[in-house]
C-alpha cells in the first residue's frame, strides 16, 4: 500500500499556533495530529472544569481549526488530536459546531473510555492511557477529524497507521515501529533541532515540524517540510527517542517496542530512516495518570549581594524560623550566582529561595510572608527580593496506577453516532527487564584530558511523574567504547550531586550507542509540585554535559 505521511503540529498545550496552517501548506500530507496533553495540563483542565463543566479540553486547538478546518478539508488532510483532554466529547460538539457555521462538510468522530474519576474520587483527574485502535475505528468508518482524550502519545500515529496499512491487535512488529515513529513526532519540534544538544549545527531559529512517512512494515522516515527552519538527523532523532524513556522494553497499550532493536540511518538532507523495531505483546494493565491538590506553596527568592554571602544567608534563615516553624514543608536553596569582583550588579549577587508547602492554605499565605517583608530594613545589608512576597497558590500532585485492560470501555464514538467498542488485547506479556548487553570493547589506554562530558556526548533529559531520565549518546563509535565503560550509575550520581541517595538506574541501548539513566524520586510528586528548581528535569541532562571528566584526547 501507499506510504502515510503523518504529520505533527503541536507538542504540547501552548505550542507554536501558526504550526497546524504551516504544516497544511508546506507540504504532501495524509494526516496531521496535535499532541496537547502533559501530565500537568491535564491538572489545569480539571482546575478549567471545576469552574465550567463543559470545559476541559485545550481550546487553543479550536482557535487553530477556525482558521485551517477549510484547509484541510481542501487537502483531504485528516486530523488526530488528544485535544479533547478531559472532554472529548465536548470538543467533538464544538467541532461539529464550527463546522457547520464555517459551512465545511466534515465528520467528526472521538475517541473515549479513559476517564476513571468515579473508580478515583478523591483525584481531580483520573485518565487511563489508551491505545490507538479506537482511533483506527473512526478512521476507518470515515471520519475527517478525530478527538481523543488521554491516549499515549504515539497512539496518535499508530491508530491512523493500523486504519491505513490494516493492521490488527496481533502486528507486533509494525505496530511498534508506528509507536517509534509517535515517540519521535509527538514533541513536535524537538525532532527537528528545537532543545538539541548540537544547536549549533542548524538554524533553528525557527524549527520546522516534524512528520513521518509509514511503509506498510512499519519503517519509516522522519523528515520535515522542505524549505522550514531546524535539521533532522540522526542525532535529532536519537535525542527524541531517548526522551522520556527507560529500557530497552517501551511499553503502551497496543504493543511494547523494543527500543534496543531500533537502527537509524541518514537516508539524505533532513531525512532520517528508522527501521528494524521489534514489537512484542502489550502488558495486561494500562497506565492511569492520577491528578489531585496536593496542598498550597509559596515561595520568596532573597537577593544577596557581595560580600559575606555564607552569613547573610544564615541570618535570614535565622529570623524567618519562628514563622516557619508550624509549616509542613520548608526548603532553602542557595544558589550561588555572584562573582568576586563583578563587574555589574547582578553578577554580584546570589539568589536565596524559600519554598514552603502546607495543606493548610494560612500555614504559607499572608502570615508568612509578612514576616518576610518585616524584614526589609532589619536584616542583612542590601536586603530586597524578586518579587513582593504574594499569598500562597495551590499546587497539585502527580500518581500514576495501573489497571487491569479489560476494565476500561475503551470506545469510538463515530461521526454518525455509533458507538463502537474496543476490545483490550488479547495478547499480553508481563514486563520484564532486558538483560544488559555486553559492552563494547573498551578503547586502550591513553593521555587523557580534563574536559566536559558534553563535547563527545549529547544528552536530553525529561520528567515522568517524581522520576527523571537523562538520555545521553555518543556521536562515533569510538565515543561509544568510552562513554559505555565511563558512565557508570556510580559516576553518575558523582557529576550531579543532587542525585546522590536516590536510586539511579542505567540502561544502555547500544543501536543507539546511548545510555538512559532513570533517576526516582528527584522531581518529588511530579512537575505540577514544583519540588526543585528545574521542575520537569529539562535541564538536568545540559547539567550532566557541562560536567568535566578525564576524557582521551583522541575523541577531544
Amino acid at each position: 500500500m501507499t506510504v502515510l505521511r503523518v504529520g505533527n503540529a503541536s507538542g504540547f498545550y501552548g505550542d507554536r499556533f501558526d504550526a497546524l496552517r504551516e504544516m497544511l501548506t508546506g507540504g504532501e500530507l495524509d494526516v496531521l495530529t496535535g499532541d496537547y496533553l502533559a501530565e500537568l495540563t491535564m491538572l489545569i483542565l480539571a482546575r478549567d472544569r471545576l469552574k465550567d463543566p463543559a470545559a476541559g479540553y485545550a481550546r487553543t486547538f479550536l482557535r487553530q481549526l477556525e482558521e485551517c478546518l477549510g484547509l484541510a478539508h481542501e487537502r483531504g488532510v485528516r486530523i488526530v488530536t488528544n485535544a479533547g483532554g478531559l472532554n472529548p466529547a465536548g470538543l467533538a460538539d464544538a467541532v461539529r459546531e464550527l463546522a457547520d457555521r464555517l459551512g465545511i462538510p466534515v465528520r467528526v468522530a472521538h475517541v473515549e473510555g479513559d476517564n476513571l474519576n468515579a473508580l478515583h474520587p478523591d483525584s481531580l483527574a483520573a485518565h487511563a492511557y489508551l491505545g490507538g485502535f479506537g482511533i483506527a475505528e473512526c478512521l476507518r468508518a470515515g471520519a475527517d477529524v478525530v478527538v481523543t482524550g488521554r491516549v499515549t502519545d504515539a497512539a496518535l500515529v499508530t491508530g491512523p497507521a493500523a486504519a491505513h496499512f490494516g493492521w490488527g491487535p496481533g502486528d507486533h512488529d509494525r505496530l511498534a515501529g508506528a509507536v517509534v515513529a509517535g515517540h519521535v513526532l509527538e514533541c513536535g519540534t524537538q525532532a527537528t533541532g528545537g532543545n538539541y544538544a548540537f544547536f549549533q549545527e542548524g538554524d533553528v531559529r525557527r524549527p520546522g515540524f516534524p512528520l513521518a512517512e509509514l511503509h506498510e512494515d512499519g519503517s519509516c522516515v522522519i523528515t520535515k517540510h522542505p524549505g522550514t527552519g531546524g535539521l533532522v538527523d540522526v542525532g535529532t532523532v536519537t535525542a527524541q527517542l531517548l526522551y522520556e524513556t527507560a529500557g530497552a522494553r517501551y511499553a503502551g497499550p497496543d504493543v511494547t517496542a523494543r527500543l534496543d532493536t531500533v537502527r537509524l540511518t541518514q537516508d539524505g538532507p533532513d531525512r532520517v530512516r528508522i527501521e528494524g523495531v521489534r514489537g512484542e505483546a502489550p502488558p495486561p494493565d494500562l497506565k492511569v495518570g492520577l491528578n489531585r491538590l496536593g496542598g498550597f506553596r509559596n515561595e520568596v527568592a532573597f537577593v544577596l549581594t557581595g560580600l559575606d554571602i555564607e552569613a547573610k544567608a544564615a541570618l535570614v534563615r535565622e529570623q524567618m524560623a519562628p514563622a516557619l516553624g508550624k509549616v509542613a514543608d520548608v526548603r532553602w536553596e542557595l544558589a550561588r550566582t555572584d562573582r568576586p569582583d563583578a563587574p555589574t550588579e547582578e553578577t554580584a549577587s546570589a539568589l536565596l529561595r524559600l519554598v514552603v508547602r502546607d495543606p493548610d492554605e494560612r500555614q504559607v499565605g499572608r502570615a508568612l510572608t509578612a514576616a518576610a517583608v518585616e524584614l526589609a530594613l532589619a536584616s542583612y545589608p542590601g536586603f530586597h527580593v524578586l518579587a513582593p512576597p504574594g499569598k500562597g497558590t495551590p499546587f497539585g500532585v502527580f500518581e500514576d496506577a495501573c489497571v487491569p485492560q479489560d476494565t476500561v470501555a475503551h470506545a469510538a464514538v463515530l461521526h454518525d453516532g455509533r458507538r463502537v467498542a474496543v476490545p483490550p488485547a488479547h495478547d499480553t506479556l508481563v514486563l520484564d527487564d532486558v538483560p544488559e548487553p555486553a559492552p563494547p570493547e573498551p578503547l586502550p589506554a591513553g593521555p587523557v584530558r580534563r574536559a566536559p562530558l558534553g563535547l563527545v556526548a549529547g544528552a536530553r533529559s525529561g520528567d515522568k511523574g517524581g522520576n527523571a531520565n537523562v538520555g545521553v549518546w555518543a556521536r562515533s563509535e569510538a565515543a561509544w567504547r568510552w562513554l559505555a565503560h565511563e558512565l557508570t550509575a556510580d559516576r553518575f550520581r558523582e557529576l550531579l550531586p543532587e542525585t546522590r541517595g536516590l536510586p539511579v538506574t542505567r540502561h544502555v541501548l547500544p543501536n543507539l550507542r546511548a545510555l538512559n539513566f532513570v533517576v526516582e524520586g528527584i522531581l518529588g510528586a511530579g512537575v505540577a509540585s514544583q519540588h526543585r528548581f528545574d521542575p520537569q528535569a529539562k535541564a538536568l541532562g545540559e547539567w550532566l554535559r557541562s560536567r568535566h571528566l578525564d576524557t582521551p584526547e583522541d575523541l577531544l
